[in-house]
């Protein structure tokens, strides 16, 4: 794989600019295992990026429910007789 198409490849996937370059030199030095090392780490960064997203969408769904109940239970409220 090209070096550059390495770099490019890493900055698109939101890697630093200084772990792409890292990872670059490593490869053009000939040190896949060590390059190949850095990028396991860099996508372990980046599954917890999107672990935390998750969470907090899982927030906002609950947020959502929540007030999606009180809205229907305001409204069967409103319709029940006094």
């Amino acid at each position: 794989m090209m070096r550059e198409t390495v770099r490019n490849h890493l900055l698109d996937a939101g890697c630093p600019e200084e772990s792409a370059n890292i990872v670059e030199r490593l490869c053009r030095d000939g040190r896949l295992d060590d390059a190949l090392r850095q990028m396991k780490i860099l996508r372990c960064d980046r599954m917890e990026e999107l672990h935390q997203s998750q969470r907090k969408v899982d927030r906002l769904d609950h947020l959502i429910r929540q007030t999606e109940k009180t809205i229907k239970t305001n409204m069967e409220r409103r319709q029940s007789p006094c």
